[in-house]
């Protein structure tokens, strides 16, 4: 009596662990589709292994869901509904292996791609057999309400299918990582090999070998639950190779990705799934009260994971991810940290100016940037009548200004801003980069007043001296980024032999991709008077500026501009110029903001248009620009040589 108590203890307990891993690896791999989908879905490796991912999520779907079926022809028509992800599987399993094989430079001539076709119509047909016959699968209902899987008559048709693709993917892969160059490519591709069939095994349909009913036995369940553990582990060994194939990040963002992904992710529907299926034993031991604080266990824990996660996260990342840059790595979240956007820095500017009318009591307060070549109105809060154009007057005391003494200047009362930034000595120089001005309510300041309008000086100051920094720090960056070469997808080049139908890299006289020539265009576009965005630009190489170097004394960065104002001036309209006709936008926008080197706002005023539209417009004609210098480079390519 004790034995078969015992006997039906292990088997209830079994079962339900069963279920458990079932249902997280559900969790799991659909996780790992919709990664893979919503990050590298253009990457032919990731579109392939969400193939297999698939097939793995529908057959564990429907052990979920036989779980809490309860008529017998329900679980029937789950069990011929898991035949997707059985039938497929092979098939997607060589395509992964294929894909695998191209990106390290051995294409499908044609003879992969149709075995791939052929495989996968295969497993169609097979499909069809399991979802509408008894040939290839069959069920028979026991007295207990289960239902055992029997093999059919065909079902060797499915072994024969199975076996050599198998075999063949395993090929594949081992002859990818054969071309594998760098030690970590290598270890990455050993990962897939090792993982790849891992899912497949875990997933067949052992059942059909066994005696009816011997499948729900506590030693056929055990294995089960050994499977499942694999299936789980072979998982996570794929997500952490694939994850790097097609990416454009550096392989410590990528990993930093995947890592919070996981913990964030799966990790979170984990610890929810396990305290829903375990709500029984829980409601048992608490006498009841399990099953009314189930929601609130689930939220409790799920609140404390997402708590812990955000806490020990960084050390993870510092162990696991960042060990050998650290400091790099805290510098580079420090400066993230500290850098502001344009609509912060412009908030935080006008909140110290409203703050200035506050305390002093009047109705208008404004900053002046005196950087420039000429004087220019930053920003305004109140009611001001100021103008760029008043400004520009020969009696704006410009040359009058000294620390915290206020000028009094057409009505308004004048302070001087002053940098006091460290200079190449770590000395502090004392420069005058602007002053704040507000609407004057008597030729006269008291004494409290000058005391109060100090402190507003110093935080004026301070932030202008941060907005001007700020400003040079993003123009340095939109000219150097575009510069930068060595992206994920840079460093896959070197990771594998050369292909036999490897190309040239791009060098002189090949057109660079789209996106490639825009962002060159817009960086040279950004310094086109002096800066890396054009001195350091890859549009150098490009014929159209080389054949321009006779005529501009052999200069490069000449030659690039005259190239650039060429494309430019061949996208003029015909006709007279207007800043209204709709035909001279682009021109307009270009000759404004780069060639003159206007601010937005005045180019946006100039043009009758919101600040929105015109940057939409200036992405457009910056395109439009790539596509001329486009243009302009096949028509040298097809002039005869000098």
């Amino acid at each position: 009596m004790v034995s078969v108590l015992l006997e039906r203890f292990l088997q209830q307990s079994l079962d339900l662990l069963n279920e458990t891993l079932a249902a997280a690896i559900v969790v799991v791999a659909a996780s790992l589709l919709l990664y893979n989908l919503s990050r590298n879905l253009r990457n032919r490796v990731a579109r392939t292994s969400a193939g297999v991912l698939a097939c793995i999520t529908i057959v564990y779907v429907g052990d979920v869901l036989m779980s809490l079926a309860i008529q017998p022809a329900t679980i029937e028509a789950i069990m011929r509904f898991q035949w997707i992800g059985l039938a497929f599987i092979p098939a997607s399993t060589f395509h992964l292996s294929d894909a695998l094989l191209a990106t390290t430079g051995l294409p499908s001539r044609g003879r992969r791609r149709r075995v791939v076709r052929i495989l996968y119509a295969i497993g169609g047909a097979l499909l069809i057999l399991a979802a509408m016959t008894d040939v290839l699968i069959s069920m028979t209902r026991l007295s207990d309400g289960r239902v055992s899987l029997n093999a059919g008559l065909v079902f060797g048709l499915y072994i024969a299918y199975l076996l050599p693709t198998s075999i063949i993917a395993l090929t594949n892969v081992w002859r990818a990582r054969a071309r594998c160059i760098t030690k970590s490519t290598k270890r990455r591709m050993t990962y897939l090999w090792m993982s790849l069939l891992m899912p497949m095994i875990g997933i067949f349909p052992y059942s059909v070998f066994l005696a009816k009913g011997d499948e729900f036995t506590a030693t056929a369940l055990l294995l089960v639950n050994l499977t499942n553990v694999v299936v789980i582990l072979a998982l996570l060994l794929l997500a952490y190779p694939l994850s790097f194939f097609g990416s454009d990040l550096p392989d410590r963002v990528v990993k930093a990705d995947l890592l919070r992904f996981m913990l964030l992710g799966p990790g979170t529907g984990l610890l929810a799934l396990v305290f829903i299926i375990y709500n029984a034993p829980f409601s048992r031991i608490f006498g009841g009260l399990g099953a009314e604080f189930m929601p609130f266990m689930v939220v409790a824990v799920i609140l404390l994971w997402q708590w812990s996660v955000d806490v020990f996260l960084p050390y993870l990342e510092r162990r696991l991810i960042y060990y050998d840059d650290t400091e790099q790595v805290n510098q580079l979240q420090n400066l993230n940290q500290r850098l502001f956007t344009r609509a912060d820095l412009n908030q935080l500017l006008e909140a110290n100016l409203e703050a200035t009318c506050d305390y002093m009591q009047v109705h208008g307060a404004f900053i002046i940037n005196l950087t420039t070549p000429t004087p220019e109105l930053v920003k305004t809060a109140g009611r001001i009548s100021l103008t760029d154009e008043m400004l520009t007057q020969q009696d704006f005391p410009i040359d009058n200004f000294a620390p915290n003494v206020p000028l009094l200047w057409e009505g308004y009362w004048l302070v001087g801003l002053y940098s006091h930034r460290h200079g190449r000595n770590d000395e502090i120089s004392s420069v005058l980069i602007g002053c704040m001005g507000f609407v004057s309510s008597s030729p006269t300041l008291e004494t409290d007043d000058l005391k109060l309008l100090t402190r507003f000086v110093k935080r004026l100051a301070s932030a202008l001296d941060d907005v001007l920094l700020q400003e040079e720090l993003y123009a340095a960056l939109e000219g150097l980024l575009p510069q930068i070469n060595v992206t994920r997808a840079r460093v896959a080049e070197v990771d594998y032999l050369p292909g036999r139908d490897a190309k040239p890299r791009i060098i002189n006289g090949n057109l660079p991709d789209t996106t490639a020539m825009v962002e060159q265009v817009h960086a040279a576009l950004r310094h086109y008077w002096g800066g890396p965005g054009l001195t350091s630009s890859r549009l150098l190489e490009l014929q159209s500026v080389q054949r321009a170097l006779a005529d501009n004394d052999n200069n490069p960065v000449r030659a690039l501009r005259a190239v650039l104002l060429s494309a430019i001036e061949r996208l003029k309209p015909e006709g007279e110029r207007s800043m209204k006709n709709p035909e001279w936008t682009l021109y307009n926008i270009l000759q404004l903001r780069f060639l003159e080197q206007r601010k937005v706002r005045d180019t946006a005023t100039r043009l009758y248009m919101s600040d929105a539209n015109l940057y939409r417009k200036q992405n457009i004609a910056i395109e439009a620009v790539g596509e001329m210098l486009v243009k302009m480079e096949r028509e040298v390519s097809s002039l005869p040589s000098s």
